[in-house]
C-alpha cells in the first residue's frame, strides 16, 4: 500500500511551489541577461577606465625611493610597510588587493558577469514570486512592474543613499559593517513600504516614515578617510549608469515575474 498522500489538498501546495520555481527561473534568466547587456554597454566600460586609474595608483605606490631617502617612503593609512605587492614576489604581487585570480577581459569576463547576474536574478525573482504568492492577489506584468519598482527602492535606492556604488580603487569601510548596514536598511525600507502601501492606520504610516529614516540617521559605516583613484566625474558617471542599469533590471524582473506567475502559478 502506498503511503503517499494524493488529492487536491496535497497537489495544490506542490503546484504552487513548482509555479514559483518556474516563474523565478524564467524571469530571473531573462532579467539577468538583460542586466548583463546593459552593464556591458554602460557600466563595464566605466569600471575598466577606473581600473586603469587603480593600476596607475598601485604602480606609483610600489615605487620605492633609493636607499638615502627610503625613510620617506609613504604607505596608505592602515597599511603595513611593504604590505603591497612588489615586482619579484610572484603570485603574491599579482594577488595584491584583488584576491588573486580575476577573469580576463572579453568573453571570459562577460560570461562570469552573466552567470552572476542570472544567479542574482533567479534569487530575487524567487523572493518576489514568494511575496506575491503570500499577498494572494491577482498579478499581471503591469502590477509586477510595481513590485519591481518597490524592490528597486528597497534593494538599491535606499542602501545607495548611504553606500553609493563604488569603483575599483575606492577606500571603503570593512565589508562586514557595510553588509550589516545594507541588510538593516533594506529590511526597514521593505517593512516601511509595506506599511505605507497596505496599512490604513495613521500611526502605522507615521511609524513607517520613521522606520525609513532610522538607518540614515544612524549613518552608513565609513572608512577612516575617503580616498579614490578615479576622478570624481567618473565616479558620478558610474553612479548614474549603475542606477539606470538597476532600474532596468528591477522593472524587467518585476514585470516578467508578474507575467510568468500568472502563467505558471
Amino acid at each position: 500500500m502506498s503511503l503517499s498522500r494524493t488529492g487536491p489538498g496535497a497537489a495544490a501546495p506542490a503546484g504552487i511551489f513548482n509555479g514559483i520555481v518556474r516563474t523565478a527561473a524564467a524571469a530571473g534568466i531573462i532579467a539577468g541577461l538583460l542586466l548583463t547587456g546593459v552593464q556591458h554597454l554602460q557600466v563595464i566600460p566605466i569600471i575598466q577606465q577606473a581600473e586603469v586609474y587603480e593600476k596607475a595608483q598601485d604602480s606609483a605606490a610600489v615605487v620605492v625611493p633609493a636607499a638615502p631617502v627610503a625613510a620617506e617612503h609613504a604607505h596608505a593609512p592602515g597599511t603595513a610597510p611593504h604590505e603591497h605587492g612588489h615586482g619579484g614576489h610572484g603570485a603574491a604581487a599579482e594577488a595584491h588587493s584583488h584576491g588573486g585570480w580575476e577573469p580576463e577581459d572579453g568573453i571570459e569576463r562577460t560570461a562570469y558577469t552573466a552567470l552572476a547576474d542570472v544567479s542574482m536574478g533567479v534569487g530575487y525573482a524567487l523572493l518576489l514570486a514568494a511575496v506575491i504568492c503570500l499577498r494572494g492577489r491577482p498579478v499581471t506584468w503591469r502590477s509586477g512592474m510595481l513590485w519591481g519598482a518597490a524592490a528597486y527602492a528597497v534593494f538599491f535606492i535606499a542602501p545607495s543613499l548611504g553606500l553609493p556604488p563604488e569603483l575599483p580603487g575606492t577606500l571603503a569601510a570593512p565589508v562586514s559593517a557595510r553588509q550589516a548596514w545594507w541588510i538593516c536598511t533594506a529590511f526597514s525600507t521593505a517593512v516601511a513600504i509595506g506599511a505605507l502601501a497596505w496599512s490604513r492606520n495613521v500611526w502605522f504610516k507615521v511609524g513607517a516614515v520613521a522606520l525609513l529614516l532610522v538607518p540614515h540617521l544612524v549613518g552608513a559605516p565609513q572608512p577612516p578617510m575617503h580616498s579614490m583613484a578615479a576622478p570624481e566625474s567618473l565616479v558620478g558617471s558610474f553612479i548614474i549608469a549603475t542606477a539606470l542599469a538597476n532600474a532596468v533590471f528591477w522593472l524587467a524582473l518585476g514585470g516578467l515575474t508578474g507575467y510568468f506567475y500568472k502563467k505558471f502559478a
